[in-house]
């Protein structure tokens, strides 16, 4: 994708939204081999029981990622300066994660085009998962 313009941006503009597949178990699994967090309320139903969800519950640095997969797909990654999240909700096996974004600033700074953006990942209900904001040199 081309990196876009400060100059084609517009405050209130939508960045391109990444709808992902649904989480999976095995997903979690492989995402605990490659993060090192291996705490068995990610897959083993029993813990996620006794704690009080239900069962396996996903990362969140795992939907965080998704977070962070919208945003460099649209802006390459070396053009971001800051980025800021809150986990709101816990995302379970099954949830279809949808990542969007939106303009809500511009400006010049120390010779900069910096565009201020918020973000936020919901599922097929509109549940948000994890919001924040972030800012990217253009």
């Amino acid at each position: 994708m081309k990196t876009p313009l400060f100059s084609e941006i517009n405050i209130g503009d939508q960045m391109p939204a990444l709808v992902k597949d649904p989480v999976s178990e095995v997903q979690l699994v492989k995402y605990a081999g490659a993060s090192g967090d291996f705490n068995p309320i990610h897959f083993q139903n029993a813990v996620g029981k006794m704690a009080g969800f239900g069962g396996v519950i996903a990362h969140g640095m795992l939907i965080m990622g998704f977070v962070g997969q919208a945003i460099t797909d649209w802006i390459p990654q070396r053009n971001l300066k800051k980025l800021k999240a809150r986990f709101v909700n816990i995302t379970k096996p099954g949830d279809v994660i949808t990542v969007t974004g939106r303009v809500t600033a511009k400006r010049i700074e120390d010779r900069e085009n910096i565009i201020i953006c918020e973000v936020k990942a919901e599922d097929q209900n509109s549940q948000v998962k994890v919001e924040g904001s972030f800012e990217a040199c253009l």
